[in-house]
Protein backbone atom coordinates (compact mmCIF):
# COMPACT_ATOMS: atom_id res chain seq x y z
CA UNK A 1 0.00 0.00 0.00
CA UNK A 2 3.17 2.43 0.53
CA UNK A 3 4.27 2.13 -2.43
CA UNK A 4 1.38 2.10 -4.29
CA UNK A 5 1.31 5.78 -2.64
CA UNK A 6 4.39 6.49 -3.15
CA UNK A 7 4.12 5.73 -6.59
CA UNK A 8 1.25 8.27 -7.35
CA UNK A 9 2.91 10.98 -5.27
CA UNK A 10 5.87 10.71 -7.96
CA UNK A 11 3.86 10.53 -10.82
CA UNK A 12 1.28 13.61 -9.48
CA UNK A 13 4.88 15.35 -8.94
CA UNK A 14 6.17 14.22 -11.93
CA UNK A 15 3.00 15.72 -14.19
CA UNK A 16 2.89 19.31 -12.33
CA UNK A 17 7.00 19.16 -12.65
CA UNK A 18 6.29 20.33 -16.30
CA UNK A 19 3.56 23.10 -16.13
CA UNK A 20 5.99 24.46 -12.78
CA UNK A 21 8.89 24.49 -14.86
CA UNK A 22 7.16 26.12 -17.53
CA UNK A 23 5.63 29.43 -15.66
CA UNK A 24 7.23 32.66 -17.24
CA UNK A 25 8.17 35.61 -15.27
CA UNK A 26 7.84 38.75 -18.02
CA UNK A 27 9.81 42.61 -16.86
CA UNK A 28 7.36 45.20 -17.41
CA UNK A 29 9.07 48.75 -16.63
CA UNK A 30 7.36 51.80 -15.61
CA UNK A 31 8.83 55.02 -17.66
CA UNK A 32 8.46 58.72 -17.64
CA UNK A 33 8.98 58.29 -21.50
CA UNK A 34 8.82 55.32 -23.78
CA UNK A 35 8.39 54.11 -26.97
CA UNK A 36 4.71 55.07 -26.62
CA UNK A 37 5.12 58.30 -25.14
CA UNK A 38 5.67 59.83 -21.75
CA UNK A 39 4.34 58.20 -18.56
CA UNK A 40 4.04 54.33 -20.07
CA UNK A 41 4.72 50.76 -18.54
CA UNK A 42 6.48 48.82 -20.97
CA UNK A 43 5.40 47.04 -22.81
CA UNK A 44 1.77 47.83 -22.21
CA UNK A 45 0.06 44.97 -23.25
CA UNK A 46 0.95 41.09 -22.52
CA UNK A 47 -0.84 37.87 -23.22
CA UNK A 48 0.57 35.08 -20.28
CA UNK A 49 -0.68 31.76 -19.31
CA UNK A 50 -1.96 31.31 -16.39
CA UNK A 51 0.94 31.10 -13.68
CA UNK A 52 2.47 33.46 -15.51
CA UNK A 53 4.80 36.10 -13.67
CA UNK A 54 5.37 39.97 -14.07
CA UNK A 55 7.92 41.70 -12.31
CA UNK A 56 7.25 45.49 -12.67
CA UNK A 57 10.32 47.63 -12.42
CA UNK A 58 10.29 51.26 -10.94
CA UNK A 59 13.11 52.20 -13.87
CA UNK A 60 11.96 55.71 -13.34
CA UNK A 61 10.95 56.88 -9.31
CA UNK A 62 7.46 58.19 -8.19
CA UNK A 63 5.79 54.55 -9.89
CA UNK A 64 3.78 52.15 -9.01
CA UNK A 65 1.57 49.09 -10.28
CA UNK A 66 -2.28 48.54 -9.18
CA UNK A 67 -5.17 47.17 -10.54
CA UNK A 68 -7.80 48.93 -11.65
CA UNK A 69 -11.39 48.52 -9.91
CA UNK A 70 -13.32 46.65 -11.93
CA UNK A 71 -10.82 45.55 -14.61
CA UNK A 72 -9.98 41.88 -12.80
CA UNK A 73 -11.55 38.92 -13.00
CA UNK A 74 -14.51 38.14 -10.93
CA UNK A 75 -13.13 37.38 -7.37
CA UNK A 76 -9.54 38.29 -7.91
CA UNK A 77 -8.51 40.64 -4.85
CA UNK A 78 -6.34 43.02 -6.82
CA UNK A 79 -2.92 44.65 -6.30
CA UNK A 80 -0.88 47.54 -5.46
CA UNK A 81 2.49 47.97 -4.78
CA UNK A 82 4.54 50.69 -2.78
CA UNK A 83 5.67 53.88 -4.44
CA UNK A 84 9.36 52.86 -6.63
CA UNK A 85 8.85 49.15 -5.17
CA UNK A 86 9.70 46.09 -7.84
CA UNK A 87 7.16 43.66 -6.87
CA UNK A 88 6.43 40.34 -8.75
CA UNK A 89 2.75 39.73 -9.46
CA UNK A 90 1.72 35.77 -10.64
CA UNK A 91 -1.56 35.47 -13.10
CA UNK A 92 -3.40 32.71 -11.98
CA UNK A 93 -7.11 33.29 -12.84
CA UNK A 94 -7.95 33.74 -16.26
CA UNK A 95 -8.91 36.98 -17.55
CA UNK A 96 -8.06 40.83 -18.23
CA UNK A 97 -6.23 42.91 -15.74
CA UNK A 98 -6.00 46.71 -16.04
CA UNK A 99 -2.93 48.29 -14.56
CA UNK A 100 -2.19 51.60 -13.63
CA UNK A 101 0.46 53.61 -12.11
CA UNK A 102 -1.51 55.55 -9.03
CA UNK A 103 0.13 58.52 -9.31
CA UNK A 104 0.01 59.03 -12.89
CA UNK A 105 -3.02 57.38 -13.78
CA UNK A 106 -4.27 61.01 -14.64
CA UNK A 107 -1.83 61.03 -17.05
CA UNK A 108 -2.92 57.89 -19.07
CA UNK A 109 -0.17 56.04 -17.51
CA UNK A 110 -1.92 52.20 -18.10
CA UNK A 111 -1.06 48.94 -19.41
CA UNK A 112 -3.69 45.74 -19.67
CA UNK A 113 -2.70 41.88 -19.22
CA UNK A 114 -4.92 39.21 -20.89
CA UNK A 115 -4.70 36.18 -19.08
CA UNK A 116 -5.47 32.70 -20.73
CA UNK A 117 -7.70 32.64 -23.84
CA UNK A 118 -10.08 34.37 -23.00
CA UNK A 119 -12.97 37.39 -24.42
CA UNK A 120 -12.27 41.16 -23.19
CA UNK A 121 -15.71 41.75 -20.84
CA UNK A 122 -17.50 44.84 -22.88
CA UNK A 123 -17.86 46.05 -19.21
CA UNK A 124 -14.29 47.13 -19.14
CA UNK A 125 -15.04 49.54 -21.43
CA UNK A 126 -17.65 51.56 -19.57
CA UNK A 127 -15.25 51.86 -16.44
CA UNK A 128 -14.65 55.53 -16.42
CA UNK A 129 -11.37 56.70 -16.39
CA UNK A 130 -9.31 59.45 -16.51
CA UNK A 131 -9.29 61.82 -19.68
CA UNK A 132 -5.90 60.53 -21.05
CA UNK A 133 -5.66 56.78 -20.06
CA UNK A 134 -9.50 56.22 -22.05
CA UNK A 135 -7.42 56.65 -25.77
CA UNK A 136 -5.05 54.47 -24.10
CA UNK A 137 -7.06 52.04 -23.33
CA UNK A 138 -9.27 51.76 -26.34
CA UNK A 139 -6.09 51.18 -28.49
CA UNK A 140 -5.27 47.92 -25.89
CA UNK A 141 -8.78 46.97 -25.96
CA UNK A 142 -8.73 46.88 -29.63
CA UNK A 143 -5.16 45.37 -30.07
CA UNK A 144 -6.68 42.75 -27.29
CA UNK A 145 -9.79 41.68 -29.38
CA UNK A 146 -7.80 41.51 -33.03
CA UNK A 147 -5.02 39.22 -31.11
Amino acid sequence: MISLVRLLLTVLIAISMPALVSAETVEVKMLNRGEKGSMVFEPDFLALRPGDSVKFIATNKSHNAATIDGMVPDGHPGFKCKINEEIVVTFDKPGFYGIKCSPHYAMGMVMLIKVGHVELQQSYRAIEVPARAKPRFEALFAGAEAE
